[in-house]
């Protein structure tokens, strides 16, 4: 998923500090990078300071492990709505979900996905982000396979991988070569994917 546009100087005054620490964190650390970003430039931006931010979260680690977290509530309320969109129709929702995160790689706002690009920053696996990160793209994989046996599509764990490693190659690709084209691309693979594995 992507993460959230940069908050409003006036909405962001009537935030309390932890809701603003959080929000311009997480706008920083997408924007720029965590490594890049220190807890002074988050503390200045939200109008507080280094004391009160570590009032609400322990480290800069904790800080970016809780930024990943909403990142990964952000997923689970699209599978809700694409569910809520297409009761009962689990083809209709994968190719919904398909269709979102294509929007997302192809939007000249985005810089990718907010858990990829951690993983890419955070190595070590004793991070507290590695555990938030695992678990939302290991839930993603769990949620496509379902939604590809529950279509009738064959080989339902393969599927969801091609799917899910064309998704990150696509957003690498966004990143490093462009966006002219990569939708419509997208589509078209998708959908030769799903029709590899529709049963005979």
């Amino acid at each position: 998923m992507s993460a959230k546009a940069s908050v409003a100087p006036d909405k962001a005054e009537r935030m309390p500090p932890r809701e603003r620490i959080l929000a311009v964190a997480a706008d920083l650390f997408y924007r720029h990078g965590i490594r890049a970003v220190g807890v002074d430039a988050i503390a200045e931006t939200a109008g507080t300071n280094k004391m009160t931010l570590y009032r609400h979260f322990a480290s800069k680690d904790e800080l970016v492990a809780e930024y990943l977290r909403q990142s990964a509530k952000g997923e689970a309320a699209c599978w809700e709505r694409l569910n809520a969109q297409h009761p009962g129709d689990a083809l209709a929702q994968l190719r919904a979900w398909l269709k979102e995160m294509f929007g997302h790689v192809v939007s000249r706002d985005e810089r990718g996905c907010p858990l990829a690009n951690a993983a890419v920053e955070l190595p070590e696996k004793d991070h507290p982000a590695r555990r938030v990160i695992e678990e939302c793209k290991s839930a993603t994989r769990d949620k496509v396979i379902a939604l590809c046996r529950a279509a009738g599509l064959k080989e339902p764990e393969l599927l969801a991988d091609e799917l899910g490693l064309m998704l990150e190659g696509a957003r690498v690709t966004a990143q490093s070569v462009g966006i002219d084209g990569l939708g419509a691309r997208l589509d078209r693979m998708s959908e030769a994917l799903i029709a590899a594995h529709a049963p005979k």
